[in-house]
């Protein structure tokens, strides 16, 4: 994984090796900025005196999680055919997981709360209308995180590495292509992208197994639910997936006729068919929203399709993950460098406005303290305590949430270790608002922790 580089004034320059960036630590030339994602800065060099290559973000948007990928594209002309031949270099790989879900049950249980609170208040005085107008271009809260994060982290990226220009995949699908495979003719179903927008649809929809039998990890083939030779069309509400056993035996039958002694798989198979695919439904909700953010950051933004992201990694043989997908994304010739780690981000919050407990009516029952920050420490720090004496002797890396008595709890990578004192405990890297795993082996973590960490913002 790659090393963001800073200049002496917090200017980002070209991102270096994991060996180049130990070299200049262990000279001098250089202080960590940032623990995670590492960073350093130089103490001897502006950006004025380096040299900088394109550097680009690429998005693939998820409902619940995004994959980003830093990557440095390259370009080759052919002596012999004079074609241009794009690489794309892997810098970084970052996957991205939302809290989309848990911001919509949080609301949920508010509105509950307040809906059974009026109840029990019988001389309240009723209220109307107070909630205000929603603005043009509103969208759902949980919808609205995803958009604000994945720009959150754009921005972040761009002070920290020189940036310009971001690709997103701007749609999973293409749905017209996949209701109406006639409108572009014969030149899209027998090109190199035949059925590629289809196939991804139906894996996602149906959940990447057999209809029939429910087996998994095997071929999967499209068929009709009511077949050709019965008057069966090839729009996707009628495509379903089933391995090659099952679309042998049920061949041109009618699914009544196929699944006449299972009628629970039949209905079940009914009822997929006609509901609509909850995230792709999320993600086509807050494209739009995100391309338009992403074009207000003032850096070039190009987009492409779920069924070109997944032709490039099927074509060069890569394999399926978040980041990956983000790293295929657009129109390239070659991936390198794509065998790298990935970085972890979880988005945590900052905490809740909440400073009660409530009880089962939604009335309080318990008080909160009403300052983040105990002795110095906030629920979220990553911190790293030794422990010198008693029980609990060792020395434990990871986030903390603090407690009013100044005995605090440390999440590491395994366990939960309680009742740490705040003296033990020295500040790695302040709460940002987000979660990040892995550090990476064993051996890089001693090498981080044994690192000079810059005094606590």
């Amino acid at each position: 994984m790659a090393v963001f580089v800073l200049d002496r004034h917090q200017k980002p320059l070209m991102p270096c090796s994991e060996k180049r960036a130990r070299t200049l630590l262990a000279r001098g030339r250089a202080r960590v900025h940032r623990l995670l994602p590492f960073s350093i800065r130089l103490v001897d060099r502006t950006v004025n005196e380096s040299v900088l290559q394109p550097v680009k973000i690429k998005l693939d948007p998820g409902s619940k999680t995004t994959g980003m990928a830093l990557v440095r594209e390259s370009k080759r002309v052919d002596d012999v055919t004079g074609e241009i031949h794009a690489t794309v270099h892997v810098l970084n790989l970052f996957e991205l997981h939302h809290r989309g879900q848990q911001i919509s049950d949080t609301l949920t249980a508010r509105r509950q709360r307040r809906r059974r609170r009026r109840g029990n208040l019988r001389y309240r005085k009723p209220r109307f209308l107070n909630r205000g107008n929603k603005s043009k271009g509103w969208i759902a809260p949980s919808l609205q995180h995803r958009v604000d994060t994945t720009l959150t982290w754009v921005n972040r990226l761009t002070r920290l590495a020189p940036i310009t220009g971001i690709a997103q995949e701007l749609v999973r699908f293409d749905l017209q292509q996949m209701e109406n495979p006639e409108m572009c003719g014969i030149e899209y179903q027998q090109g190199t992208l035949a059925g590629y927008e289809t196939r991804e649809y139906l894996l996602n929809k149906w959940g990447r197994e057999c209809a029939y039998c429910g087996a998994k990890n095997v071929p999967l083939q499209m068929d009709h639910i009511q077949p050709k030779a019965h008057g069966g069309s090839d729009r996707v509400s009628n495509l379903t997936l089933a391995c090659q056993p099952c679309n042998q035996r049920k061949g041109a039958q009618d699914l009544h006729v196929f699944l006449a002694k299972d009628p629970q798989r039949l209905a079940r198979i009914q009822a997929q068919a006609k509901r609509p695919l909850k995230d792709a439904a999320a993600v086509n909700t807050t494209r739009w929203t995100l391309f338009h953010a992403l074009q207000s950051t003032g850096l070039p933004v190009t987009t492409g399709s779920g069924g070109l992201t997944k032709f490039n990694r099927m074509h060069l043989g890569i394999p399926k993950t978040h980041a990956l997908d983000a790293a295929c994304v657009g129109s390239i010739d070659t991936l390198s460098d794509w065998e790298k780690p990935t970085l972890t981000i979880k988005a945590t919050g900052r905490g809740s406005y909440q400073r009660t407990r409530l009880n089962a009516f939604g009335f309080p029952r318990g008080y909160l303290t009403r300052q983040k920050r105990i002795k110095g420490f906030q629920t979220g720090d990553l911190i790293k305590a030794e422990v010198t004496k008693g029980k609990k002797i060792g020395t434990y890396t990871g986030r903390v949430a603090v407690r009013a008595s100044g005995n605090f709890n440390i999440q590491t990578g395994h366990s939960v270790i309680q009742g740490i004192g705040y003296r033990c405990c020295q500040v790695l890297q302040r709460a940002d608002g987000y979660g990040y795993s892995p550090l990476g082996t064993p051996e890089k973590e001693a090498e981080l922790r044994s690192a000079h960490y810059p005094s606590p913002a």
